[in-house]
């Protein structure tokens, strides 16, 4: 029987979950599921399923804040800006993979190289189950949503 290698950074994330007691499995997709809606095609879920991680950076303190979405969401900079007292800046590739060990478009949402304040989309929490990127742009995993509230130790707010 053949065992399917998984990508470096797309193994850190799989080690990651079973080092927290989970059993999730990490998949690698054919195409990319770079984008929400690249990844609900390849997995035939509702794009709102896909749990999109999206890095950004403190102006002023230069710290990475990581808010994971649900995939019709567009996040409504100015909700977290409310919950940090500090505005938010754009993270450039460079600072994303700096912070997370993973390129733009496989953000996971934890597994990553240095502790990040994570905020959870409250609207994800209407699915018994949501899907994640895994450290790669063709990596993902399943997981309910309490899952992912308790893996990352996020704070469930309103993002939009």
């Amino acid at each position: 029987m053949k065992v399917e290698m998984l990508k470096e950074s797309a193994q850190v994330v799989q080690d990651y979950i079973l080092e927290l007691g989970y059993t999730n499995k990490v998949v690698e997709l054919p195409n990319s599921a770079r984008t929400a809606a690249e990844a609900a095609d390849a997995l035939n879920c509702e794009v709102a399923q896909i749990a999109k991680s999206i890095i950004f950076r403190l102006e002023t303190s230069n710290i990475p804040v990581l808010v994971v979405a649900s995939g019709v969401n567009r996040v409504n900079e100015k909700q977290i800006e409310n919950q940090l007292n500090e505005k938010l800046g754009k993270a450039d590739a460079e600072f994303v993979r700096e912070q997370t060990g993973f390129v733009i478009g496989g953000v996971a949402p934890l597994g990553h190289k240095n502790p990040i304040i994570t905020f959870i989309d409250e609207d994800l929490l209407h699915y018994s189950e949501v899907w994640a990127a895994a450290g790669h742009p063709k990596a993902i995993f399943k997981l309910a949503p309490n899952e992912l509230v308790e893996m990352t130790k996020g704070k469930v707010i309103k993002v939009k």
